[in-house]
């Protein structure tokens, strides 16, 4: 979950050690593939020289909108509406980069706006697409989906025990009435499955599932790690910042298998020596106290850092 909204108050999540692990060189080129409302952009771009380059990526038109309103007038930015799954089709990337920074998951703004509909905390029409002028919405997708699918989709990406039970009073509710409301479904999964998780509402692991599928967000994940490496200059560094442990679990597993051998079995014969691809930056970051006193929504956030070899 990013924060990237931009004030006296506020930095955004982890703000130094992205910029730390970046390392910005003057004249080099950098990609934000999320770029939010830019929060970290602006630490980069405060970084560069006059002939650095600056690249923004986000799915979000309002997000396109607010990079354009802000840096369209900089011959140092280039601007591309789209998934940073797809970020070695832009031309832009083609000569290499030297940093790549993807903070995932959904913003501040998105989760902010009930008319988004990613939020359960407000009503809105239950959407949640990051791209809202693509694809089917969470409203849709529960209006046509078998009862089997909706399970798979809450266990798979929210891990929800009680997928199955919800499932199943989607299901039950839907042959009455639609469910189109962000504050119907919660409602509907709260009566299902009650409180079990003391401060957690019972809906979060289910908006949580919905918002990954719809978005893809896994999918794209596993695309732009490729990607960002595939473009990514000999000392160049990846930054990624994930919020929930599927997330996490994908990017640490692309980074430590580039970075380190599989484990041996002394039973099978050796197989061709190992020449590490990546090298980790120090351990996985968390924020520390005084961000999370100013931002809670940082306490899930850890930060990974690797680095390009020849």
């Amino acid at each position: 979950m990013r924060n990237d909204a931009q004030s006296a108050e506020h930095i955004p999540v982890m703000f130094a050690q992205v910029l730390d692990g970046l390392r910005v060189a003057k004249d080099g080129t950098y990609f934000d593939g999320t770029f939010g409302r830019g929060g970290h952009a602006r630490g980069v771009l405060q970084q560069l020289g006059p002939q650095g380059r600056l690249l923004l990526m986000d799915k979000d038109p309002e997000a396109i909108d607010c990079a354009e309103r802000s840096f369209a007038n900089d011959a140092r930015v280039a601007i591309r509406r789209g998934s940073f799954a797809a970020l070695a089709d832009w031309s832009a990337t083609a000569d290499g980069l030297d940093g790549v920074l993807l903070d995932l998951g959904v913003s501040s703004p998105q989760l902010d706006e009930a008319r988004r509909g990613f939020s359960f905390q407000s009503d809105g029409p239950l959407d949640m697409r990051m791209d809202p002028e693509r694809g089917e919405s969470v409203a849709d997708f529960l209006a046509r989906a078998d009862e089997a699918d909706i399970a798979d989709v809450l266990w798979q990406f929210g891990e929800e025990r009680m997928s199955r039970r919800i499932a199943k009073a989607i299901v039950a509710h839907r042959a009455e009435q639609p469910l189109l409301r962000t504050e119907a479904l919660a409602d509907l999964i709260a009566s299902t499955i009650g409180r079990r998780e003391p401060g957690k509402h019972p809906a979060t692991r289910s908006f949580q599932a919905l918002r990954i599928y719809i978005n893809q967000e896994l999918a794209d994940l596993d695309s732009g790690l490729a990607a960002a490496f595939a473009r990514l200059k000999p000392g160049g560094r990846l930054a990624i910042i994930s919020f929930h442990s599927l997330e996490d679990r994908i990017v640490k597993r692309f980074m430590h298998g580039k970075a380190k051998p599989a484990p041996g079995n002394r039973r099978l014969p050796v197989a061709d020596m190992f020449r590490p691809e990546l090298r980790l930056v120090g351990d996985p970051q968390h924020a520390d106290a005084l961000e999370l006193q100013r931002n809670p929504r940082a306490r899930s956030a850890v930060l990974r850092v690797a680095e390009r070899l020849p």
